[in-house]
């Protein structure tokens, strides 16, 4: 079926056309722009996320040194900097927004039997963070953040499960995380973590009443009353399991119910953590067990600005950023799909290195990820983050 086609094509190539035209057709992306379409605009951001190119320039230096085989790409002829350029800028973002999320319900059916939580529990288990990119606020004026700094946030509700985004949200950094809350769907019986940065108890409790649960890191200043108490056993790491009821005008308002206090003490970094939670079904360790797994939000920023060009931005205003920040989560996804269908066993950050290096070879994929092409691919260190 991919005899002949190039590498790249055949990535792209799980792409449904008709999703993708359906929403260009929604926000009336190729309106008199024909011979730049929204598909060829989508290939060539995408080829520069694949390739690790630095910049705009970049990418289309390195297209137009091969515009021989621009023409198989799906890209036509060679296009100039101006023209990726007004793209970005005049291109309503949302387009790449619903492709994004397209494919992340896809790659979500797809590794819907995933769970590596070390906690058996059908229910969901999403952790809610966010991270800065920052940027020149004299370039970004959009993007204010403090007084003389700019920057970008990215808000993600990452299923820890499968390590697929199923919300994200892009704003500038002066947005505090704890707004975001209130844009997030809470689906029933479903565990949202968070850090104690999301303490806010009346959008703690707006997920309780959605009957979904919340594990939270208590701050140290905790105003509360022991209502009840559970014997604990040594050796378990839980140093009480309290049921409680929150102190002070505004707190005990906000969040009215009881809720549940666990101290543990993590001994593989030698400290004691204090969690909240609106669950008192699960055990003190499991809940401890949850929370821990909360770190994989954090890897996964972390994977997505080390392997994906989102550190620095190839367009100044606002819709380019968002354009750049959602092409580049779908070429995340697009990996992450292609691994799952052709059953591969690299791991992401693999596949991405021998896609950028062999992007113009007419291999079929499941061929260029044999075992002995495989040999001299390995992981840089064992810090790299294996997302799947």
């Amino acid at each position: 079926m991919n005899q002949g086609k190039y590498v790249f094509s055949q990535i792209m190539e799980f792409v449904s056309h008709k999703a993708f035209n359906a929403c260009v057709d929604r926000y009336k992306g190729d309106f008199k722009s024909k011979q730049f379409s929204c598909w060829k605009q989508f290939l060539c951001m995408a080829f520069g996320q694949l390739t690790h190119r630095e910049s705009l320039s970049d990418t289309i230096v390195c297209l137009r040194a091969n515009s021989g085989k621009l023409y198989h790409l799906g890209i036509g002829q060679a296009i100039t900097k101006s023209t990726l350029s007004n793209a970005n800028a005049g291109r309503d973002y949302r387009i790449f927004f619903e492709i994004a999320m397209i494919l992340i319900e896809e790659a979500k059916l797809l590794y819907l039997q995933e769970n590596d939580l070390e906690v058996d529990l059908k229910n969901n288990v999403f952790a809610i963070d966010a991270t800065v990119i920052d940027v020149c606020l004299s370039a970004f004026s959009w993007a204010k953040f403090r007084k003389t700094k700019g920057g970008v946030k990215v808000h993600v509700q990452l299923d820890l499960k499968t390590a697929i985004p199923e919300f994200i949200q892009i704003t500038s950094a002066s947005i505090h995380e704890v707004n975001i809350l209130d844009n997030i769907t809470f689906q029933p019986d479903s565990f949202y973590v968070v850090d104690r940065g999301y303490t806010d108890f009346d959008r703690l409790y707006n997920i309780h009443k959605a009957k979904a649960f919340f594990i939270i890191r208590a701050k140290d200043n905790l105003n509360f009353s022991r209502v009840s108490s559970i014997p604990t056993k040594k050796g378990t790491g839980v140093l009480c399991d309290q049921t409680i009821r929150l102190n002070g005008f505004y707190a005990s308002k906000d969040f009215p119910v009881r809720m549940r206090r666990i101290k543990f003490y993590d001994a593989e970094n030698d400290r004691v953590l204090i969690f909240l939670s609106n669950n008192f079904e699960l055990k003190a360790t499991e809940i401890a067990q949850l929370y821990k797994h909360r770190w994989k939000i954090e890897l996964f920023f972390k994977w997505i600005k080390q392997h994906l060009k989102i550190k620095s931005f190839w367009g100044r205003s606002e819709n380019a950023v968002k354009i750049q920040i959602w092409i580049a989560i779908s070429v995340y996804v697009l990996v992450a799909i292609a691994k799952k269908k052709l059953q591969l066993k690299q791991s992401l950050y693999e596949i991405l290195q021998v896609v950028s290096i062999c992007i113009f070879d007419k291999v079929p994929l499941h061929e260029l990820f044999a075992k002995p092409l495989q040999q001299n691919f390995k992981e840089l260190n064992d810090n790299q983050l294996k997302m799947f």
